[in-house]
């Protein structure tokens, strides 16, 4: 559509053009059916076959085996952080370890606190996350509830390059900003969870992936809406769920395995992306000063300073007038931040890449 513009922000996030196109045309009523999906109820055999195959879609594409159990749960990242260890910390003689590489994780930590003992095993504040840490820089308990990780940190701009694996604890993952970004090893995490506005779908639901033998483990006496087995044992039906927000996933799963051909594919993708915005950053002779390390580099969020703010504002003000919307950086770090995420076209990082030797041009 020549109207619309390159949306970088970090979330609510760009969305394939094919999933809202088909939720444009089955907004007003599903074929068939008579009604919106917004107004379907999620105990009917509608929303059940949405609700199918979505799971099945995300199963396929994650390559999640027998023994996990996929829930949909609403608050987001930000409930889960306190969900977490009201399930696996609450009331255990046993501290869960953090690993902080940036404000996310902070966030998970914090939350953490309020439920029983933590230690962080690393913290990279003194260098700003600008890098992540290698195996032998953890200080790992003994034996730990869980580990935390988070596997991509939004706003610093630093990545883990594949699975993390640390220690023998329960690895638990925050994968908000990488979710299907692309292939991982699932049998490695156990506890996964995202909230969908990064690379999933639309803010409203997160999807939460666990060994079964973790839900064995959670504490009792909690509040049913923060209890993860009564919600594996309703389906994550035990409340009404966020039905739109589930179906918008769905056609978000359905252009990666149909469209994108698969999580391969889509990293492969990603990484083409990235690498147009690194190579200018690698070329500038220092006009943009990247903030992640080479080898902590995210594939979704591209962060960078310009020599002062005044050029900052400037090249956000220009950006503008090209169709490259919402760069600027987040409000705790300033500078520009470019979110390329998985619907995020080509085209898009191209003319962005290309802006910014311009900019640089004009301004160097």
């Amino acid at each position: 559509m020549a109207d619309r513009v390159y949306n970088f922000s970090p979330g609510p996030a760009v969305l394939p053009l094919a999933a809202l196109e088909q939720a444009q045309r089955d907004l007003v009523a599903l074929p068939g059916v008579g009604m919106s999906v917004m107004e379907i109820s999620h105990r009917s055999k509608t929303f059940d076959a949405i609700f199918t195959e979505t799971r099945q879609l995300l199963a396929e594409l994650i390559g999640i085996p027998a023994g996990y159990t996929m829930l949909f749960l609403q608050g987001g990242a930000s409930l889960q952080f306190a969900m977490l260890p009201m399930n696996f910390l609450r009331g255990v003689e046993k501290p869960a370890d953090y690993v902080l590489t940036g404000t996310w994780g902070n966030k998970g930590k914090e939350e953490a606190e309020k439920q029983g003992q933590v230690n962080v095993v690393w913290d990279g504040k003194s260098h700003n996350y600008s890098y992540l840490p290698t195996a032998a820089d953890l200080k790992l308990s003994a034996d730990a509830a869980y580990l935390h990780v988070t596997s991509n940190e939004t706003i610093q701009g630093v990545q883990f390059p594949g699975d993390p694996k640390f220690g023998t604890a329960p690895l638990v993952c925050d994968a908000s900003s990488d979710f299907m970004c692309r292939p991982i090893d699932i049998r490695k995490y156990d506890v996964l969870y995202a909230c969908a506005q990064k690379n999933a779908g639309i803010a409203g639901v997160a999807v939460v992936i666990l060994k079964d033998e973790m839900l064995e483990r959670t504490a009792t006496g909690l509040p049913s809406m923060l209890d993860y087995q009564l919600h594996a044992k309703n389906d994550s039906l035990y409340n009404t769920p966020p039905v739109f927000a589930i179906y918008m996933l769905m056609l978000v799963c359905r252009w990666l395995k149909n469209d994108v051909g698969g999580l391969a594919k889509m990293e492969k993708r990603n990484r083409e992306k990235a690498k147009l915005l690194y190579d200018v950053l690698d070329a500038c002779g220092g006009f943009y000063q990247g903030h992640a390390r080479p080898d902590s580099r995210s594939l979704m969020n591209v962060t960078f300073r310009l020599p002062n703010e005044e050029v900052e504002t400037r090249f956000l003000t220009e950006a503008k007038t090209h169709r490259l919307i919402d760069l600027k950086g987040h409000r705790s770090v300033g500078g520009i931040r470019a979110s390329i995420y998985n619907a995020m076209p080509v085209e898009g990082v191209k003319t962005l890449a290309e802006f910014m030797t311009d900019f640089q041009r004009r301004n160097g």
